[in-house]
């Protein structure tokens, strides 16, 4: 990639960052319409099991966006998708959390915190419905996303075991 570029998504993961309510994940339907989509820098299979790869390692959830940035220009890529994504979120961060704490008890700021729940739900369920793409076509993916779902509305079951579930099937070539 060239320099030219690796601004370009700089400023789009700047971007990015201030849209990430919930979450870097909440804006991986943007991130895929930008990198594969867009502009063809990787392909929708390097876009998913980069997602996958990141959620799957113990650590934080963005994790992912240094494994796309990886694989868009090695350490470099990793270091401008991470910069661009953590910058604007913790300066923001640190004065919302200094200004929202001494007006904690006001209106306006209980309206904001209790309106953000489901935006930051809405941008969940898009990310989920673009990493199901390369699967959609597969009847066993569908099984197991209606499974999910399911089980995720209606138990406390681990998270974790239902990601085992995706693994054993796709091991055994089903999605």
């Amino acid at each position: 990639m060239s320099p030219v570029d690796l601004l370009g998504v700089f400023e789009h993961f700047l971007l990015l960052s201030l849209l990430a309510v919930g979450g870097a994940i909440t804006t991986a339907p943007d991130m895929h319409r930008y990198l594969v989509t867009e502009h063809g820098w990787i392909s929708d299979a390097q876009f998913t099991t980069s997602v996958a790869l990141a959620q799957a390692a113990p650590g934080p959830n963005l994790l992912f966006v240094a494994v796309l940035g990886w694989n868009l220009a090695g350490l470099l890529g990793a270091f401008v998708t991470m910069s661009g994504i953590l910058l604007p979120s913790t300066l923001l961060t640190l004065w919302a959390t200094r200004w929202g704490q001494t007006r904690r008890d006001t209106r306006a700021v209980r309206a904001f915190t209790a309106g953000m729940a489901p935006l930051t739900l809405g941008l969940l369920v898009a990310a989920g419905w673009v990493l199901t793409e390369p699967f959609r076509m597969q009847p066993a993916a569908w099984l197991l996303i209606a499974v999910t779902v399911v089980v995720m509305l209606r138990t406390r079951v681990s998270p974790m075991w239902l990601v085992a579930l995706g693994a054993v099937v796709g091991g055994l070539g089903y999605a």
